[in-house]
């Protein structure tokens, strides 16, 4: 049996490999020893390992056939770069910064296959733009607005983070790349709030984030493409005005005689208003559209996703919707639905005939559903 070795037992990685334990070998890695205590206690192999440190990654995924990358986004590159290294195969969910395909040259001469990014978003949104690109004659437009967020709206931030934290402030912090009339432009992040109303769920605000990421090397002639971000209205403002207070600096100041990191400091009082309790109900909404042309008509692409919280598993929706797409690929690498080599951010596997309809079955059968399609224009 295949042995996949999940690195990362945090809420994320917790729900991937439990939901790949019904199919392979499974083994957890982490440092933490409660979060091993709670891979256990669900019946896990696992395994102590300091993820922080080349050594202890390539120890952790030394006897693995397959690796999944489950690590926070300051962690991700130098996680990929070891697993690489070691002579594995590699599926990632981290949302570092670094360019993914800095690793391309290193996995192609280990001849190995890894797919980066492959969660909801970036992940889905790739994929559903490179099914498109590989069946239409031209893409002339392409959005995606996805968020999570709790069902509970609680003041003062109307916020829980469904993932690691520290990747929430990245998205507040990073400026955001787009696509407008064939240029790439860059806003800061939080830029551009839009309200937009969503069935079942009433009014979002939307604003400008990094997620674009490597479609804007991948697909340089679409000349017009963004990546929006939803909360609950009032969350953007509040966020801007601790960026531009200072509070998300990562440089240290001095306090009282002592050096502090201003990000420090936030993180140690936000972060345990934003943790989600066990049992804290999320959902996670998404809309992506594609435009373009197909055999000489004008046509648009319209997928939406709203999934819910999973309260028979008490797993939470972006666990559930971003674990999964990984999982998903997992599966169609593993049974050789994707070969190719080198660094594969999703939208390569969108391009590969009949992989997309592999990922978006395999989530429905999780209950994570996209519903829309293809109309005239």
């Amino acid at each position: 049996m295949t042995h996949v070795v999940v690195l990362g037992a945090g809420r994320v990685g917790g729900a991937m490999a439990r939901d790949l334990a019904l199919d392979f070998k499974v083994t957890v890695a982490d440092c933490s020893e409660a979060a091993l205590a709670r891979m256990a206690a669900g019946g896990l192999s696992i395994r102590r390992a300091d993820l922080s440190l080349p050594e202890g990654v390539k120890q952790a995924a030394a006897d693995a056939d397959l690796v999944v990358g489950a690590v926070p986004g300051f962690m991700g590159f130098a996680t990929a770069k070891a697993v690489l290294e070691a002579g594995k195969p590699l599926v990632d969910i981290s949302f570092f910064d670094e360019d993914c395909f800095e690793l391309d040259a290193l996995a192609k001469a280990q001849d190995l296959t890894a797919i980066v990014d492959c969660g909801i978003a970036p992940g889905c949104h790739n994929m559903i733009l490179g099914d498109a690109a590989r069946q239409w004659d031209r893409i002339t437009a392409f959005e995606c607005l996805e968020g999570g967020l709790p069902v509970v709206r609680t003041w003062p931030y109307e916020y829980k983070a469904g993932f690691s934290p520290i990747d929430v402030i990245e998205e507040y912090t990073r400026p955001t790349r787009y696509v407008k009339a064939g240029q790439v432009v860059v806003f800061p992040a939080l830029s551009e709030p839009e309200l937009i109303d969503f069935p079942e769920l009433g009014t979002l605000e939307s604003f400008n984030t990094d997620g674009l990421r490597s479609l804007i090397k991948s697909f340089p002639q679409i000349p017009d493409m963004k990546e929006k971000t939803l909360r609950y209205p009032g969350h953007i403002e509040k966020m801007r005005m601790l960026r531009e207070s200072g509070f998300f600096r990562k440089d240290t100041i001095r306090v009282a005689g002592v050096e502090v990191s201003p990000l420090d400091v936030t993180t140690a009082l936000l972060f345990p208003m934003w943790f989600m309790e066990e049992g804290d109900e999320d959902f996670t909404v998404m809309r992506v559209t594609v435009e373009g042309e197909k055999d000489g008509r004008k046509i648009r692409k319209v997928l939406n996703l709203l999934d819910r919280y999973d309260r028979a598993t008490r797993t939470t929706s972006m666990a559930r919707t971003t674990g999964y797409t990984c999982t998903a690929a997992v599966r169609l690498v593993a049974q050789g639905g994707y070969t190719r080599k080198g660094i594969s951010p999703p939208e390569f596997v969108g391009q590969e005939p009949g992989a997309w309809d592999f990922i978006r079955a395999d989530l429905a059968k999780r209950g994570v559903v996209f519903t829309g399609g293809d109309s005239a224009l």
